[in-house]
């Protein structure tokens, strides 16, 4: 984003008048929270929460300044940029800040004119919603495939599968690619009998065969339930 600001201190500043209206919302459908600082303008900092297909989360963006020196016997003069500008670069510089993203595939976010909730946008904007869910979608696929193609190079080394696949996988539903078994390893607990690593998932520990999870036993009818 243009500009450089000049913190206001000794020098008088020439302000613009702010438009109530100029407001901007951004759409997230990305499973990760959003963090976004520039420090060349102000306000600079934003957040964006994590969202979801079924509920996305919204950020609504109004106007950032930057000020321009044009002497040293002059005041300061602020340069406003737009909410759609604002709104335009922590979308586009975050998405191309990542790997495998193009036309048709990106993390999910979007932005529309106005300040609008949830509601609002899955009511008025449900075919750019559905685009953007694919998008994200085609942009997970790419990194499950580079995955597929590290684990192999690698010969199965988890180090070389990033979080960004891991994500991609879980929320594809491909839980039982090779590389993300490795991470349910990772995630394994310490049986409270033998101390021993069980996979929390099943109520019985490989090790000392000791029923560790009665009540999730009884949900799967390896024990009877309690009469």
């Amino acid at each position: 984003m243009a500009g450089m600001t000049i913190t206001p201190t000794n020098k008088r500043t020439i302000r613009q008048q702010t438009n109530p209206l100029d407001k901007a919302t951004i759409v997230s459908v990305y499973p990760k929270p959003l963090r976004a600082t520039y420090e060349t303008i102000q306000p600079g900092k934003f957040y964006i929460e994590a969202g979801s297909e079924s509920n996305p989360s919204v950020l609504v963006v109004g106007p950032s300044s930057w000020w321009r020196d044009i002497g040293e016997e002059m005041p300061l003069i602020e340069i406003p940029n737009g909410s759609l500008l604002i709104a335009q670069a922590i979308v586009t510089d975050y998405c191309n800040s990542m790997i495998e993203v193009d036309e048709i595939s990106s993390p999910g976010f979007f932005y529309v004119p106005g300040e609008l909730n949830v509601s609002e946008i899955m009511d008025k904007y449900s075919k750019t919603l559905k685009e953007t869910i694919q998008k994200q979608k085609n942009w997970f696929h790419n990194l499950v495939k580079i995955a597929d193609a590290d684990w192999a190079r690698s010969n199965g080394n988890p180090k070389h599968i990033s979080d960004l696949s891991r994500m991609a996988a879980v929320e594809l539903g491909f839980k039982d690619r090779d590389w993300m078994k490795n991470t349910v390893q990772a995630e394994k607990i310490k049986c409270v009998a033998c101390g021993n690593l069980r996979n929390p998932e099943y109520p019985i520990c490989p090790s000392c065969n000791r029923v560790v999870d009665v009540a999730l036993a009884k949900k799967l009818g390896i024990m009877e339930p309690t009469k």
